[in-house]
Order: structure tokens, then C-alpha cells, then sequence
């Protein structure tokens, strides 16, 4: 479709003492293209304009896009590192004094010397984020596996992005976010998007969901809110939060009953379909209802639009996978596409909307628990082997496979991990049953934390390192379609700040491992390594270059040669990555989520993103615009449920669950279930609703159950009740 279909491109006017610095945003996976503002005479940035050459977003910027040049020069910037004086004041941002980058290097070694002496190599860890480039993430792994030499790795895509990886893996055999490139998505006939409030959480998607309608497609949302998004769906699966699995059954219950399967490309490309035809066949439109709370006709009445229509894409997002089952929710959509053969070709295929800046990079080079890089694993000796020789070390000096994030927190209490490195990441708002979390931290012998900001995590730590933000490094990183794409430095590193490689290079030398990584003197130097080391894997980017990604607006991969153009659509030829070149059909039971509403706590509890935040809030609360347009957490309450519990709009009241309790403002608003409340989670301290929120996991992807868990409203004696 033609750029002017969509807007009048115009010319981008600067001042003649300003440049333009053409790079991405850096919040979630859409990484839409931008220009950064830069002021010559003070070789800061000062603003931000549209950069209308980038096919996924086309110009087009969020609330988040447009004030995040904000961040950069912002007065809250960590600006040299800080050393903690005062151990009793721990979890406050009280008790540290500035240091010297020598001081605080030294001291860090000297620590994890100190521990490793006593306790052993792991009882180290790392917990790394994916809001930073593919250079860091691959560097990070390289770090905790080569420098600190422990098993003990993960990251925050753990609560993001996990489940979709184990259910794409499995059906697919590889891990890709999206089968199709953005460009498809407005020239496909059916959109059924599960679990995503696209508007507020992927705003610059929106233009090319609603062109399916204006061409005449339909658009089917599955979510327990009447989103801005399902607000405007053909059919809006109106579900109870956590049966996800049930609804997805009962649609491919309905695409076999009603002849909307091709049998051809079940039976020559497709394995599991009989066992999968068998689980289903009990998954009535009546039973799906009675599970769901979804009616009947629709159910019935949205499996024929997408049985019938010729082109179908499949999307789903954090509300599908953040539960105790998403793998299995990730698989069953998947099935979907995979009995009606709507996938390997354009416009159809399968899609997750990626949560993070590098959700989709981050998780392939070397950052998960059980994983090396180019999607490698490390219970597979020969990968094992592959990525030991490649890094110069002894395949029996590789460290094992370590435990999932949440999983680590329970390591740290009982004493077998003692120190914690953290960075690109605040868990102390992000992961699920936070007063064990904050437990946690402050039963570590010594942490360190790298950031911007001190965050709510860093509160906790021993050692505070100052990092550049991610307008001050070049790099890259790999948006939710699975294109490769570049960030350029538009300013000098801030104040004393240092990038996170910078630093995990310093501290290698000084653990004695130095020769492992002095030969990366810059970005460009580690990206050329990640080609190296990945080739042959299945997330190859050996044939992608800095200069590759700069002719061509971005390189999909896998990308195997330097010839190589890469690949936009996954499975063309129709061979899937599984050892037989075919896709998994999988059969799935349904299972109800971890903890069910009952007579103590009759709600049910679910969570989610606004559109002025961003994950845990670190960096957006401290923009003023973002902060005032939602200046604290709300409470979504239907109108009958708020009777009920005769409360009003506004009114303070208790929300509580099993692990803890938290107190928000009621918003009274019809477009949630009677049954559901929901609260965001871009808060911490006592506003976080991740002190409530069910720590049960997947048992595929570690995954945490933050959509889906047991509540209850109490009403406080005097209401509390905000009037003019």
C-alpha cells in the first residue's frame, strides 16, 4: 500500500544549528523510527521529529515515542557510580555516597572474588533486561557465563515474552514473533488479535488494524475489557481472564466441525492433528461458554469469520501469555493457523506483540537460563560445544543451564545465589508476589545494580553504576517482526555514565578473564562476534551487517549469507524447523488458571498497561506530560460489581489477594466483566500491583500467572470519597 494512503509525507524543517539523528524509539517492540533533535552548539538533544522512511510505523509516534528524548538529560540521571554507606537503609534511596568509577569497580571484584572464594562460582547471578541492543544482551550472557563464570542467568523477558517462545518453539520450531512482516497486517482479510490492548500498548499498529476494516476484513478480539480496540472489533470475546485455552479449543472445535480445514496441508506439512482433533471434539460452543463466559453466538459466529476468510493472521500478546498456561494458550491460537493452512504465505501467519524494546533480540543471544547464542541450547552438548569454541574456552568450563527469574529470588533467600548483578531491569516492580521479591534482595550478601535511574530495585543495592540511556550508544535490536535494525548515538555518554558493555568488559578484565573480551572496543566489534557466533543456529544473523541494515531499512532474519536478503515471511517453501520440516498441531487439555474467584475472594483479578507508561514506570512517571496524564494506578470496576460492593467513582478502597494488599481508586467503568477488576502495573512501592499478583508458573516457560488470580474489594469504613 502506498505511503500516502495513510498521510501526506512533508519535509522535516530543523534550524540550521540543530541535526537530525535517524534511529529508533526505545520502548516497545514496534521500535518505531525517529529522528532525534540535536543541538549542535551543546551536542544535546533537544527534541524529536517523525521519521517517515521506516515501513513499520511510517512517522507515525505514541505519547511515549514523542516524549522519550525526554529521558536523556533528564535531572534524576544517575551521574557518577554510588556506593552504599549505610546497610540498615537498604530498599530506601537513603544511605550512598558518590564514588569513583575505580572505587566502585574494585569494589564490586573484590566482592565477587570474596564470594566465589567462599561459596563457589554460582553464587553469582545476573538478571539482565531486553530494553537494551542485541550487543548488550549477547555481551551480558557472554559475562555470566565467561567473566563470572556461573550458571546462574535470566532475564526480564522471562515475565514478558517467555511463553510465547516456548509455544512458538513447540509448533513452529522456531521462535520468531511474527511469520509475516508488519506490512501484511493491513492487507489481511481476518485480524483475531487474543490478549492485546493494542491502542494504548501498541498505538502505531493501530492504522494498519483499522485499514482491514476500511478494506472490508474483520477484526475479532478476545479480551475480558472492552478496550479501545475491542470496542471497535466485528466480535469481541468478552472472556474470563486465564480461559484463554478454552476459547482457543473451541475454535478449532468449530473450524473441523465446519469443514473450514485444509486437509492437504494438514496431512503433508503438520503433525499431532488426530490427537488434537480427539481433545477438541469435546470443546462444544456451549461448553466454551460455560468455561469462558463468552455467548454462544459469538463464539460460533467468529469461528466462521476466520474459517471463511482467505487470509487470516493470528495475533496474541501479554494477556494470552503472562498465565500459568500460556505456552499451551501460545500453541492453541497457533493451531488455528496451522488446521486451516494459513500460515507461509503473505498475509497470513501468526504474530505476538512484542512487549519490550529487544524482546524478540534479547531473547536469542545468550540471556535465558537454559540458552546460548543463535537460539543454541545448553542442555545440547554439541551447541554447548559450538558457542565454547567460539568463545575460546573449554566445553567443560560452560557453565549448566541455570534456574528461571522468579525461581532465582527463591535461590537468593535460601543463601545458594548471595549476589545479585542487575541491570536493564526493576524487578522490584516487574515480578509477581513482590514482598517475597523485596525479601530477596535484602537477604544478598552484596548487589549491584546498572541504570539511569535509581530505581526502586536499585534501592537495594550495594553498588550503583550509572549507564548511558539509549539515545548516548549505537547498537542494535530486533523488533517484534523479527527485523534487525539500527540505533545510532545522537549524544555523548551523560555525565560519568558508562555503557553496560563498557562496564561488563572493565569488570572482566579485573576477574582475570580479560582475554575473553578485550578484542570488543566498540558495538560494531561485539555485533560482529554475535554474526560469528550465531551462524548455523537458528537465529543466524551471520549475513547481517551494520551496512546491510542501513541500505535496507532493517534485515529480517535468519539471514545465512552475506548475499542473503533475509526472510520477511517464515515458511514459504512450507518447511517448518522441526527435524522433519513439519509444524506441530498440538493437543491441549484445558486447564482453569492457578487460583480460581471463591467465596473469600470472588473476583477475579487481572492487570495490564495504559497507554502513557511503560512497563515498571522507571523511566515514564519521571516524564511530566506521561506522569499527568495518569498520575497514579486506578481501579477498574464494573458499574453492577461497584453497587455490589457499595462503592463509588473515586472512592479509596483495599484491593487484596493471597500474597498482599494495596489501595487504589475506584474507576467505575462498563467496559470490564462484572466479574473482573483490573488494575496497571507501571507502579511500585505500595501502589504495585505486582504485590498481589499469583507467582504460579508455566511449567514450559517459567512463566508468572500476573493476568489471572483471586481478589477481593474491602471498603474502608469512611469511603474516601474525592469530591471538586
Amino acid at each position: 500500500m502506498p505511503k500516502d494512503k495513510f498521510f501526506k509525507v512533508v519535509e522535516n524543517k530543523i534550524h540550521p544549528n540543530e541535526k537530525l539523528v535517524s534511529t529508533h524509539c526505545c520502548y516497545c517492540g514496534m521500535q518505531c523510527g525517529m529522528n532525534l533533535r540535536v543541538d549542535t552548539t551543546t551536542n544535546k538533544i533537544i527534541g524529536v521529529e517523525p521519521r517517515y522512511d521506516f515501513p513499520v510505523n511510517l512517522g507515525k509516534m505514541c505519547p511515549k515515542g514523542v516524549t522519550a528524548y525526554q529521558q536523556v538529560n533528564h535531572p534524576d540521571r544517575i551521574q557518577r557510580p554510588l556506593i552504599r554507606s549505610d546497610a540498615s537503609l537498604k530498599g530506601t534511596a537513603e544511605g550512598f555516597r558518590e564514588a569513583s568509577w575505580e572505587e566502585a569497580l574494585d569494589l564490586i571484584v573484590s566482592k565477587f572474588k570474596e564470594l566465589q572464594h567462599n561459596y563457589g562460582k554460582d553464587t553469582l547471578s545476573v538478571y539482565s533486561g531486553v530494553s537494551m541492543t542485541n550487543e548488550k544482551c549477547y555481551l551480558t550472557g557472554k559475562f555470566a557465563r565467561v567473566a563470572l563464570q556461573t550458571r546462574y542467568i535470566d532475564y526480564n523477558g522471562r515475565f514478558c515474552m517467555s511463553s510465547a517462545a516456548a509455544g512458538l518453539n513447540r509448533s513452529l520450531g522456531i521462535d520468531r514473533g511474527s511469520t509475516v512482516p508488519w506490512t501484511d497486517i493491513h492487507q489481511t482479510d481476518c485480524l483475531f488479535l487474543a490478549g492485546s490492548n493494542a491502542a494504548e500498548c501498541h498505538p502505531t499498529s493501530m492504522f494498519r488494524i483499522w485499514e482491514v476494516q476500511n478494506r472490508g476484513g474483520y477484526l475479532i478480539v478476545a479480551d475480558p475489557r472492552e478496550t479501545p480496540l475491542a470496542r471497535r472489533a466485528d466480535i469481541h470475546l468478552d472472556l474470563r481472564p486465564g480461559t484463554d485455552l478454552a476459547l482457543a479449543n473451541g475454535i478449532v472445535h468449530l473450524l473441523i466441525k465446519n469443514g473450514h480445514i485444509d486437509e492437504d496441508f494438514i496431512r503433508n506439512h503438520t503433525n499431532g492433528f488426530e490427537e488434537t482433533k480427539e481433545v477438541v471434539a469435546t470443546f462444544t460452543p456451549e461448553y466454551v461458554s460455560e468455561i469462558t463466559g463468552v455467548s454462544v453466538e459469538k463464539i460460533v459466529r467468529a469461528a466462521d469469520i476466520f474459517g471463511r476468510a482467505p487470509d487470516a493472521i493470528v495475533m496474541f500478546c501479554r494477556g494470552v501469555e503472562q498465565q500459568s498456561k500460556g505456552t499451551d494458550n501460545v500453541s492453541a491460537y497457533t493451531n488455528m493457523s496451522l488446521v486451516t493452512g494459513k500460515i507461509g504465505r503473505p498475509k497470513s501467519g501468526v504474530a505476538t506483540l512484542t512487549g519490550q524494546g529487544n524482546g524478540q533480540g534479547g531473547r536469542e543471544h545468550g540471556q535465558k537460563a537454559d540458552q546460548l547464542p543463535g537460539y543454541r541450547k545448553l542442555d545440547n552438548p554439541e551447541h554447548v560445544r559450538e558457542i565454547a569454541c567460539a568463545w575460546g574456552i573449554p566445553a567443560e568450563e560452560m557453565p549448566q543451564k541455570g534456574v528461571s527469574a522468579y525461581e532465582m529470588f527463591q535461590l537468593m533467600k535460601d543463601k545458594t545465589i548471595r549476589s545479585l548483578y542487575l541491570l536493564c531491569s526493576n524487578p522490584v516492580v516487574s515480578a509477581p508476589n513482590l514482598n517475597h521479591v523485596r525479601e530477596s534482595l535484602k537477604s544478598l550478601d552484596f548487589m549491584v545494580c546498572c541504570d539511569f535511574y535509581l530505581s526502586e530495585s536499585a534501592e537495594y543495592a550495594d553498588v550503583v553504576l550509572p549507564v548511558t540511556s539509549w539515545a548516548e550508544d549505537d547498537g542494535t535490536t530486533t523488533n517484534l517482526e523479527g527485523r534487525i535494525i539500527r540505533h545510532r548515538q545522537a549524544q555523548e555518554w551523560f555525565a560519568e555514565s558508562k555503557p553496560d558493555w563498557w562496564i561488563q568488559i572493565e569488570i572482566a578484565k579485573r576477574m582475570g578473564r580479560g582475554q575473553f573480551f578485550t578484542h570488543l572496543k566498540s558495538p560494531q566489534d561485539i555485533f560482529n562476534e554475535i554474526r560469528q557466533v550465531s551462524k548455523g543456529g537458528i537465529a543466524d544473523y551471520y549475513g547481517v551487517t551494520y551496512e546491510k541494515i542501513d541500505q535496507n531499512n532493517g534485515v529480517f532474519w535468519p539471514c545465512r549469507e552475506e548475499g542473503d536478503e533475509g526472510q520477511p515471511h517464515l515458511f514459504l517453501d512450507k518447511k517448518f524447523y522441526h527435524p522433519d520440516g513439519k509444524a506441530k498441531i498440538c493437543a491441549l487439555p484445558y486447564r482453569p488458571p492457578a487460583e480460581e474467584p471463591d467465596e473469600e475472594y470472588p473476583l477475579r483479578l487481572t492487570t495490564g498497561r495504559v497507554v502513557f507508561h511503560y512497563l515498571s514506570g522507571n523511566q515514564t512517571r519521571r516524564i511530566p506530560f506521561l506522569k499527568d496524564m495518569y498520575p497514579d494506578p486506578l481501579l477498574e470496576v464494573h458499574p453492577k460489581t461497584a453497587t455490589r460492593y457499595g462503592i463509588e467513582h473515586d472512592e479509596l478502597v483495599t484491593l487484596k489477594t493471597r500474597r498482599g494488599e494495596a489501595q487504589y481508586r475506584v474507576k467505575v467503568i462498563e467496559a470490564i466483566r462484572e466479574d473482573t477488576v483490573f488494575v496497571p502495573y507501571h507502579w511500585g512501592k505500595a501502589q504495585s500491583i505486582n504485590l498481589l499478583t499469583n507467582p504460579a508458573l508455566d511449567p514450559y516457560s517459567k512463566m508468572p500467572e500476573f493476568k489471572a488470580c483471586a481478589a477481593k474489594i474491602i471498603k474502608h469504613k469512611h469511603g474516601g470519597v474525592r469530591h471538586g
